[in-house]
């Protein structure tokens, strides 16, 4: 029976397939590469592995999108006909719940699975990615650091766990150990997204946006080329350090420019777009036409079902383009879930809809009614999914909405929060400027 690198049985691989496998995940956790293409080649190479099917239905269920989460249930589909081994049954159960967006069983799955498994890349991944979504990120901090204990350097992708391991440190606080962690990372595999993505988010985190932008300048050759499935993110960083620069009109560019250019339909590239173009208008920039095209893109991509996250920056550019048929069909799934009984409901109906209702206050300039939804939200964020970085244009809405209303004592207390993170921050320092000038 063929093998993966990592010493794993492969019911039904032949051992093309199995090279094909291991290409696969470690393109899918690189983030480079053709992942789906080579997980289908797997499946032609060998129809009765199922680690090909279940393979390619991770990459389309951890896409965080409606539309492409509905292509994984005929792969799981076809790999339960199949023969099994312990392992690959694991895999499938975790799958069941990945298609309802059931994050929280998603781990309850994988985490004993991975005690048996901890050379398993791909459920190691899986797991990260769920974890990202279930808003316990900090958690791939302790799966990662006793997996990192039964791995040698000298194993395959040994810098791919390594990165997990460093994003992990990096969203539990340990800003300084996740920074030497990823850039060893780093080394080890250049062209990989998660050792210079934590970099990025270490530098994001403790406000040093000059040096966020030298680190993307020396690396910009190995994460942005067309084979860097997840480049659109990274570009979002570079646009969020030239905005705590001041800089808008260049953060303003890169939207313009590479991240139009590099986005797809897909609910997790399309949230770069959003929170950006989100974040600039609360600055003073009209978003004008670009809001129209990018509903367009997200039409359907998010349902009220799935993930609140993708939910979320879908109705920023629902409300922000004016689109109510739009709004209202994703608050009606929202609604249906948050009133059902699926293990996500508590949260869209204590968090989510809250945060959309605050948002749709705020693009219609009714502030106080705003802060009154969001300051409530802000302390349960990450049941919304997402990292510290991405969840802040909830908190940037909210010190903006209480400028608005004038509401001095909260307008003060969230620009003084947000100066102790990031002291040197443009963006915080004319928060705290205007909250200043409130009268009263």
């Amino acid at each position: 029976m063929a093998k993966d690198a990592h010493g794993h049985d492969m019911t039904g691989a032949t051992p093309e397939a199995a090279e094909l496998i291991d290409k696969a995940v470690r393109a899918f956790t690189l983030s480079y590469g053709d992942t789906l293409g080579l997980f289908e080649a797997a499946r032609k190479a060998a129809p009765g592995c199922a680690m090909a099917h279940i393979g390619k239905a991770w990459v389309l269920a951890s896409a965080n999108d409606a539309v492409l989460v509905k292509g994984a249930r005929p792969l799981i589909d076809q790999a339960k006909t199949l023969p099994l081994n312990d392992r690959e049954r694991s895999h499938l159960a975790a799958l069941e719940h990945a298609v309802q967006g059931h994050r929280s069983s998603i781990i309850a799955v994988l985490d004993p699975h991975l005690m048996h498994y901890p050379r398993d890349l791909l459920a190691q991944f899986a797991a990260m990615i769920a974890s990202a979504f279930n808003g316990q990120f900090h958690t791939v901090r302790d799966r990662s650091s006793r997996a990192l204990a039964r791995w040698s350097p000298s194993d395959p992708s040994y810098g791919v766990m390594l990165s997990f391991y460093g994003f992990g440190l990096e969203e539990a606080g340990h800003y300084e150990k996740s920074e030497a962690i990823s850039r060893e990372a780093a080394e080890l595999e250049p062209h990989g997204y998660w050792p210079h993505h934590a970099v990025s988010h270490v530098m994001e985190m403790t406000g040093r946006p000059a040096e966020g932008l030298k680190w993307m300048a020396d690396r910009e050759p190995l994460w942005s080329g067309k084979d860097n499935a997840s480049r659109t993110h990274i570009w979002w960083h570079k646009a969020l350090f030239h905005v705590e620069l001041g800089d808008y009109d260049a953060a303003m560019a890169v939207y313009d420019g590479p991240i139009v250019e590099t986005q797809r339909p897909a609910g997790i590239v399309l949230t770069n777009a959003s929170a950006l173009l989100w974040r600039l208008e609360c600055l003073g920039y009209d978003g004008g036409n670009r809001w129209k095209d990018l509903a367009v893109l997200w039409r359907g991509h998010a349902d009220g079902h799935l993930s609140i996250f993708a939910d979320v920056h879908a109705a920023m550019a629902a409300i922000r383009a004016e689109d109510g048929a739009e709004l209202d069909r994703l608050l009606a799934g929202m609604r249906a879930t948050a009133s059902g009984t699926t293990e996500v409901a508590s949260t869209y109906r204590d968090i989510g809809l809250p945060i959309v209702d605050g948002l749709a206050a705020f693009a219609r300039g009714d502030y106080a009614a705003s802060v009154g939804q969001l300051l409530p939200a802000r302390y349960h964020l990450m049941r919304i999914g997402g990292s510290h970085a991405q969840r802040d244009v909830i908190d940037w809405t909210l010190t903006e909405a209480a400028t608005r209303a004038g509401l001095k004592d909260e307008a003060l207390a969230l620009a003084h929060e947000r100066l102790a993170l990031r002291p040197q921050s443009a963006p915080n320092r004319r928060f705290l400027n205007r909250a200043e000038a409130i009268s009263g």
